[in-house]
């Protein structure tokens, strides 16, 4: 008995009971954990006479509801009649959300007609998120979300190769100690007019969480709303030039030369607290400097439009520096406003640069439970439970992330408030977005406090209305938008995200013929709709993969589950299958470096509309960027861009390599030869 009422219970809150790893295999979730998520959606779960209550609420709530909590509109597409079971007489109003404008848009059952078909609400209403509401004679009312969007996110180019970087990686000789703004810019001018790159992807560039020392994850932010001021490039800041105290201006770039060297031409590290510490600073003097009365005006505009939200996450920041939030608040939102316009200034200078695209930035999953998203009200995050991922065929025990999710009923109940905003700010200067684990838009994967990640289970989200808010943003700002569905992906999530026109994550290592006899996909097999790259920043550079090397690391680090020797012998086996498809389509891959422009030339034999070239893979790399499944054993987002033999470059100096112009020659050439891809294969 206890168990159905848990059942029904869990069904109704989107709390999966089981799970299915793979096909024909399901596994159970166990009870408790069921009974902790239920706690954390507020549902009082205690002894069996509670959750029967609970249950016996939570049925006659559902069954009471004149509307569903969200209804989906996607323009051009035939409008579906109202729910069933309206009665007639009901009165339907829609205002909307954003100007608070009401429009009436007529009653069911006012020609004798049946309640719910004759509304004339869908075809005329504009894109946006609105509240749709019901009032039927009996008094009883409804209220829902009712999201209207495009039917797709923009188009994609036909074709458009680009570059993927980690920008605090990437040092030019003008930056303090890890890669900057300006050098983000410089990088796009240099691989579009040089190479005609159509897009740069970076990693998130969210505000961090201060700490001694900062975690450099840039996965475990603080806010995603807002970015990092770290990133800033203190010489482009308008003030710098009207600085009275040059002295002091210079003694800090002197310093900032100190630690671009030690990372260059010594072997550190790069120091991303180090860094701050002298921009901040810098920023110091340059805050003190007058602003004219333009910059000040758009200051100005800038923060009201951003509202309570950024004063919220300025007070934060200035209390986690152990400063008064009311007298430092107006330092940190000038350093939000001052890090987006930088970042606006990088997508210019990338489109005109001749881009196609521009800049594509990196929405993390998540963020810090210490944060400052996390530290506004309302209370939009669960407590006490985690995000992370299943046992699956690369971790047996299953991930913890240390994210909380959001919670789906707040959500609801503020019509997607939270994520409008986050998408909304990010957009404002990215030519595209990559959506990290962007099965999350459908459902994550909770795991309550003190339970392993094994433990957890899927908590489901309203899919299609996620969707099409981010559907609605990307129109609204022209952006792309790039799913990462790498790993284990429900077929119907992927259906919905290709419907949608969001592009999907295919890396040449995992396209395989899963379905068939596992070997290397064919290039016209591969779907058209994707970002395609040969590697990513949590996988093996390409040189490593080549020579076997990143398995060399795993196994002196202790992380290898079995023997050095299978694993070893696996890893060759897969690599010698790829070379042979290489061979069979007449690419030369004999040498490393020939081997790594014929994996990148198989790509451009493929469909996809948009092919990415691992900077690293340029000049020969063979380090990752973040190992996963370590913590101190490596330095995780530290380490610059290098060459083959671990010797950092310089943005200047990766620029001249005659390694990266040949390989991003060639790459644009390729290019050139397939500007209109082929049908996509059914996904």
């Amino acid at each position: 008995m206890q168990m159905d009422d848990l059942d029904r219970l869990a069904a109704l809150h989107g709390v999966a009971t089981s799970y299915q790893p793979a096909a024909n295999v399901t596994v159970p979730v166990p009870e408790a954990t069921v009974k902790a998520v239920l706690g954390r959606l507020g549902v009082v779960t205690g002894d069996a006479e509670s959750l029967r209550v609970s249950a016996e609420d939570a049925v006659r709530e559902a069954a009471g509801r004149l509307l569903p909590r969200t209804v989906v509109l996607w323009r051009g597409e035939p409008v579906p009649p109202l729910p069933a079971g309206l009665p007639p007489g009901t009165r339907v109003r829609v205002a909307t959300e954003e100007t608070g404008e009401t429009e009436e848009t007529g009653e069911t059952g006012e020609m004798g007609e049946t309640a719910g078909e004759e509304l004339a609400w869908g075809p005329g209403l504009p894109l946006g998120v609105h509240r749709l509401t019901a009032e039927a004679p009996d008094g009883r009312t409804g209220r829902a979300v009712l999201i209207v969007a495009p039917q797709r996110a923009p188009a994609a180019p036909d074709r458009a190769h680009g570059l993927l970087v980690q920008l605090y990686s990437l040092l030019s000789e003008r930056s303090w100690g890890m890669g900057d703004l300006g050098d983000l810019a410089e990088l796009a001018r240099w691989a579009g007019r040089a190479h005609g790159a159509g897009f740069i992807q970076v990693n998130p560039l969210h505000a961090a969480v201060p700490g001694t020392p900062t975690d450099p994850s840039p996965y475990r932010p603080s806010s995603r709303r807002f970015p990092d001021p770290v990133h800033l490039r203190i010489e482009d800041i308008p003030e710098y030039a009207d600085c009275p105290d040059r002295r002091a201006l210079a003694g800090l770039a002197a310093r900032g030369g100190e630690l671009r060297r030690e990372v260059l031409e010594k072997g550190a590290l790069i120091d991303r607290d180090a860094v701050w510490e002298l921009k901040r600073q810098a920023l110091e003097l340059l805050y003190a400097v007058p602003r004219t009365p333009e910059r000040d005006a758009a200051y100005r505009a800038f923060a009201a439009e951003q509202g309570g939200a950024l004063e919220r996450h300025a007070a934060w920041c200035a209390a986690h520096a152990g400063e008064d939030p009311k007298e430092r608040g107006d330092f940190h939102r000038w350093l939000v406003w001052l890090t987006e316009s930088q970042l606006a200034a990088a997508q210019r200078a990338a489109l005109e640069a001749g881009m196609s695209v521009g800049i594509v930035h990196d929405l993390a999953v998540g963020v810090h439970p210490k944060g400052s998203d996390v530290s506004g009200p309302p209370p939009y995050y669960a407590e006490r439970v985690c995000v992370g991922a299943p046992p699956d065929a690369f971790n047996a025990r299953g991930q913890d992330w240390g994210l909380p999710p959001w919670r789906p009923d707040v959500l609801e109940d503020s019509a997607y408030a939270p994520f409008r905003a986050l998408l909304r700010g990010v957009f404002r200067y990215a030519g595209a977005l990559r959506i990290d684990h962007v099965m999350g838009l459908f459902r994550l994967w909770w795991i309550p406090d003190g339970a392993l990640p094994a433990e957890g289970t899927y908590v489901s989200y309203d899919g299609e209305a996620m969707l099409a808010i981010l559907v609605l943003e990307a129109h609204r700002a022209g952006a792309l938008v790039i799913g990462e569905d790498l790993g284990t992906v429900e077929p119907q999530v992927r259906r919905a995200l290709a419907r949608r026109g969001v592009l999907g994550t295919s890396v040449l290592w995992f396209e395989r013929d899963w379905a068939g006899d596992g070997q290397p996909l064919a290039p016209g097999a591969w779907r058209a709709d994707c970002l395609a790259t040969v590697t990513t920043h949590d996988l093996p550079p390409t040189a490593a993969k080549l020579a076997g090397s990143h398995v060399e690391l795993r196994d002196r680090l202790g992380l290898l589950t079995r023997s050095g020797g299978l694993e070893r012998a696996e890893d060759a086996a897969d690599t010698a299958e790829w070379l042979e498809v290489l061979d069979r389509l007449g690419l030369d891959a004999k040498g490393e470096e020939a081997a790594v422009q014929a994996l990148y030339g198989f790509l451009l034999r493929t469909p996809a509309r948009l092919v990415g070239v691992w900077l690293p893979d340029a000049v020969g790399d063979r380090r990752p960027q973040n190992l996963p499944g370590t913590w101190d054993q490596y330095p995780n987002w530290r380490l610059p861009v290098a060459d083959g033999a671990a010797r950092p470059l310089s943005l200047e100096a990766l620029a001249s390599s005659p390694r990266a112009n040949a390989l991003l020659s060639a790459v644009r050439e390729g290019a050139r030869t397939r500007t209109a891809p082929p049908g996509a294969r059914p996904v």
